[in-house]
């Protein structure tokens, strides 16, 4: 699988961007802010329809005008084109031509992993990032994921919705929970069996990276103990008055452990970084095991952060999407670039929103 084509309209800094990419490693040279992880974000777009930045919609609008256009050429077992319009007013995705009318139809069609400085999140931040790191995985690799997991947040809005109103309609609440149940009991399921095989490459890979004697265990931490629908009765009374639903796997977490203590709260800054390369190799790795060729790999200056050991690890990670003609989007400046990298590689600069190929 690769991107063969990217079109890009009054996207971030990019007035028009038209580039022909082949499988393999492709650099993205050139100094900050001139549009370098634009490119990544956009590929990244065109995968998941979500930005790896955390924003949506207006903020990749290009300064004065309407709204946005990305698309793409994705070869894999065939040629797919993908075509994305957004504005305030009009949003458009047609996959070769016709219309996206379930996003199940359309996630797999190109697949990425991102590798980028907010990747620490995954260990530090709040469960909720650890959370859609899994669902995104999830929805990637199980066609019934994503319905599942939208039917469940729209019940769980509509009973929030209900808690929060004066006089509380029991029936109405009821009927909500009735739905909430095995919606969640499927999504704790899926979660549950993904997580041994997700913690499994990632001790392979923190391993490999670190050469560190501590036992790293990712452990599924389901809000849900025993039985949903028991748990959501006994939290009745604190759910009015806090007019919230506290029980469900909306509230799930994905454990960190290094040594059984818990890496956010005990582990190093070195620890932290490379449990979070760690966790987004065993995502690509994952992906690859199951669809049997890599996912496109996007490296948002990553590189160039890493000490040598680190880099030594990340290694056998591209060297694998080389063999396997995978293809590989790396930024960096002049200064930063991975020297052992120095094979077979396109290099491209980018300057001030215009993206050209270093030919010498």
């Amino acid at each position: 699988m690769h991107l063969a084509h990217l079109r890009l309209r009054d996207f971030r800094n990019y007035q028009r961007l038209d580039a022909e990419f082949t499988p393999g490693f492709h650099l993205l040279l050139g100094a900050n802010a001139q549009g370098k992880t634009n490119i990544l974000e956009a590929i990244y777009l065109l995968a998941t329809l979500r930005s790896f930045r955390g924003v949506v919609g207006a903020p990749m609008v290009r300064h004065g005008q309407k709204g946005y256009f990305v698309g793409g050429r994705v070869v894999a077992q065939g040629e797919h084109e993908i075509k994305r319009y957004w504005s305030p007013h009009a949003r458009k995705l047609t996959l070769d031509g016709q219309p996206v009318r379930r996003l199940t139809d359309y996630l797999g069609t190109l697949r990425t992993v991102v590798f980028c400085t907010d990747d620490l999140q995954l260990v530090k931040g709040l469960a909720r990032a650890r959370r859609r790191f899994l669902d995104l995985l999830l929805s990637q690799t199980h066609p019934t994921y994503l319905p599942l997991l939208q039917r469940y947040t729209q019940a769980l809005r509509s009973r929030n919705a209900l808690l929060k109103q004066p006089l509380l309609d029991e029936a109405a609440l009821d009927s909500f929970s009735q739905e909430l149940v095995p919606l969640g009991n499927d999504l704790i399921r899926f979660r549950a069996e993904l997580t041994p095989q997700l913690s499994s490459l990632t001790c392979r890979a923190y391993r490999r990276i670190a050469h560190a004697a501590e036992e790293l265990r990712l452990e599924y931490q389901p809000c849900v103990k025993t039985d949903f629908a028991v748990e959501l009765a006994q939290f009745r009374q604190r759910e009015r008055a806090c007019r919230l639903t506290l029980v469900g796997p909306h509230r799930d977490d994905l454990r960190l452990l290094l040594d059984d203590q818990s890496a956010a709260e005990f582990g190093s800054e070195g620890q932290q970084r490379t449990l979070a390369l760690a966790l987004k190799m065993a995502q690509a790795e994952y992906l690859t095991g199951l669809h049997g060729a890599p996912p496109v790999l996007l490296l948002d200056d990553v590189m160039g952060e890493l000490d040598g050991q680190r880099r030594s690890g990340l290694m056998p990670l591209l060297e694998r999407a080389h063999e396997a003609r995978g293809q590989v989007f790396m930024t960096a400046t002049a200064e930063s670039w991975p020297r052992e990298l120095g094979r077979e590689l396109q290099r491209w600069t980018v300057e001030d929103g215009a993206l050209s190929a270093i030919t010498a």
